[in-house]
This record gives C-alpha cells, sequence and structure tokens, in this order.
C-alpha cells in the first residue's frame, strides 16, 4: 500500500511538474511580439538607417576611437581575439541566429571564433578584400532575419531587467516597457534602444557605478505618455553616461548623434 501511495505521489508531482513547465512555456510564448512582415520590415529599415544612413557600406563599420567592429544594420558587435571589452558581444549570437534559421554562412566565417580583423586600421585597409565583400553581401541578404534577432534580443531583455532591477521597481519597470511596446514608435524605441546601448544588466556597462541601458531608461522615466517620457529619460541617461565617461574617451563628440536619435523616436 505505502509503495502504490508512493508511486502516486512521484506520478502527481511529475504531472505538476509537466504543467509547471507547460504554464512556463505558455507564459513564454504569449510574452513573443507578434509582427507582420511589413512591421518587421519597417523596423528593420529604421534600425538600418539610425545605425549607418540604410548604406550597404554601413553594413561593415569600425568606428574611431573602438576596439570591435560594428556590423549589420544594427551594428552588432564583433571583437577580435584578444580582447575583452566592456560591452556585450552580439555579433557571434546573430551568426548563431542565421544558421538556425539556415541560412548558409561563408566557411571562413563559420569557423571563426572572433574578428579576423586585429583592429580598425587593419579592417579599414580590407575594406574591398573577397572576404570584406562576402560579408556586406550577407548582411545585404538577411535584412529579414537581422530584424528578427534584434526584436528577439529585446524579447529575452525584460526577464533580465526584472532580475536585475531592485524588487520594489520592478512593477514600475515592466509597466512602462508594456506601455511602450502596445505603440508602433514604442516597440521601435525599444528594439532601437536595447541594439544601440545594450539592456543596462552587464555590470561592465557602468561607469562610475552608472549605466546606460534600456533598464536604466526605463527606471528614469516619469509619468505621463510613454514614448515622451522615454525620449526624456533617454537623453538624460546618455547625457549622465557622457559625464561619467573616462576623459580620455571623449564621448562627447557622438552626444549630439545619440540624442538626435532618441530625439527622432516618434510615433508616425
Amino acid at each position: 500500500m505505502r509503495k502504490k501511495k508512493k508511486a502516486f505521489c512521484v506520478r502527481g508531482g511529475l504531472l505538476f511538474l509537466a504543467g509547471w513547465i507547460g504554464l512556463l512555456a505558455a507564459q513564454a510564448a504569449a510574452q513573443r511580439i507578434a509582427l507582420s512582415p511589413s512591421q518587421a520590415g519597417a523596423i528593420g529599415r529604421r534600425l538600418w538607417q539610425n545605425e549607418s544612413g540604410g548604406k550597404l557600406s554601413g553594413l561593415t563599420a569600425w568606428n574611431s576611437g573602438e576596439d570591435f567592429a560594428s556590423l549589420g544594420i544594427g551594428h552588432f558587435i564583433w571583437y577580435p581575439a584578444g580582447v575583452d571589452g566592456p560591452f556585450e558581444e552580439s555579433f557571434p549570437q546573430l551568426l548563431q541566429f542565421l544558421e538556425r534559421r539556415g541560412v548558409s554562412l561563408p566557411g571562413w566565417l563559420a569557423q571563426a571564433r572572433a574578428c579576423p580583423w586585429p583592429d580598425r586600421q587593419e579592417f579599414l585597409a580590407a575594406a574591398d578584400t573577397g572576404r570584406m565583400r562576402e560579408l556586406r553581401s550577407l548582411l545585404a541578404e538577411t535584412v529579414g532575419e537581422q530584424t528578427r534577432f534584434a526584436i528577439e534580443r529585446l524579447e529575452g531583455s525584460l526577464p533580465k531587467m526584472l532580475a536585475a532591477a531592485p524588487e520594489g521597481e520592478r512593477a514600475r519597470v515592466e509597466r512602462n516597457f508594456r506601455a511602450l511596446e502596445a505603440t508602433p514608435g514604442g516597440l521601435f524605441a525599444l528594439v532601437d534602444y536595447v541594439n544601440f546601448k545594450g539592456d543596462g544588466t552587464f555590470s561592465t556597462e557602468r561607469y562610475r557605478g552608472e549605466g546606460w541601458g534600456l533598464l536604466d531608461v526605463l527606471q528614469a522615466m516619469e509619468p505621463g505618455p510613454a514614448l515622451p517620457s522615454f525620449r526624456k529619460a533617454a537623453r538624460s541617461v546618455l547625457e549622465r553616461r557622457v559625464r561619467n565617461a573616462p576623459p580620455g574617451r571623449q564621448e562627447g563628440r557622438w552626444l549630439r548623434g545619440w540624442l538626435n536619435r532618441v530625439d527622432d523616436y516618434r510615433e508616425g
């Protein structure tokens, strides 16, 4: 009799566990951002425009003063071997995403463990080489996949941000996120900003203990219409980043462009 009871308890526990896993899966599915192809296309084009003016040459960039390549419509970061920078490296994640979507990568790119150009000088010198042309061609042909990748990065950012936020602020952070997500202009602002400045959960993405990611902006938002509040908070967070940055980085040279970018977060 005890054995039957024990077996029943085990089966009951397994059923409960399966039900709980199913519930979590259902919740995760419910949190996916549903977009039509035309909506996704519009987001991708705006993201590409913001990063590099929608230019083909802008798909393979290495900005002055940085120690990494910026690739694709979202200028996804790729570090050379031996460089352990403070910012989240996203280009290898994009390559994995493309392979999962059935995109065939050039052999050299599929095998690469780091950016094959060690610094900006060599990257720029290689602008017209076969590998660089092949890389630009791949990125130009996968704008739709890159857009979906950017959106999935946003989807995955909310659980991380809520885990990183102080318990008393989590409800407000999620409320602000959902309010923005509910409008096309707000959704683009979320997608663009998380690719532009990260989700704010990396401890290395701080100056003087203060970050500049999406979480920091959501925390800084004031009551009122979501998108204007987001723009104002983003300006404040980016200005604070420049004030806190090490003088040698000279980040003030980028501030005008950053502020123009967030000022463009509008409906329509």
